[in-house]
């Protein structure tokens, strides 16, 4: 087995829900084979629902705050190993280049944030967003990383993009 630690970013919009999400997710189901980031193209401040999601689903989430995509541009930023877009405006859009070229996908998903309606209304959208990225990055962490070529790496990374979310076990 490998030990090899593989670093992954998240990117959305404004990096406030659906990347923190997925980067607190993967720093417990990840943790010791991934380091997880995550960021924004224009980021903000984060959902409140999304800390309480991941807080009650028994994630940490000190730590998460709002980045920028240019952030992990720069000279100084760590190496990627895989760079996944969450956004569903991307429209299944292979993302954008990255230095060092890493594994790229697109993960999209609905916006939590842009959830519309009473505060339970809400947060359903939020255990819905994690469940996706919960079940999407378990199926990352399966994967026999160092056992697979870059073209089935990608394949693979790509088709769990695809997935719907399944109950949790």
């Amino acid at each position: 087995m490998s030990d090899r630690v593989y670093n992954v970013l998240f990117l959305s919009a404004r990096n406030s829900a659906r990347s923190i999400l997925a980067e607190g997710i993967l720093r417990k189901e990840g943790h010791g084979r991934f380091r997880a980031f995550s960021a924004g193209m224009e980021p903000t401040q984060v959902n409140p629902l999304a800390l309480q999601v991941l807080h009650e689903a028994d994630y940490q989430t000190e730590g998460l705050r709002p980045k920028s995509r240019g952030d992990f541009l720069s000279a100084d930023a760590p190496a990627m190993d895989f760079v996944f877009t969450l956004c569903d405006s991307a429209g299944g859009e292979v993302p954008p280049r990255w230095p060092g070229r890493p594994v790229t996908a697109d993960w999209s998903i609905e916006d939590p944030a842009a959830a519309e309606g009473g505060d339970l209304d809400r947060k359903a959208v939020f255990i819905r967003a994690h469940r996706y990225l919960k079940n999407r990055i378990a199926a990352l962490v399966a994967l026999p990383i160092a056992s697979l070529d870059e073209a089935a790496l990608t394949s693979q990374v790509r088709g769990i993009g695809q997935q719907d979310a399944r109950p949790e076990a």
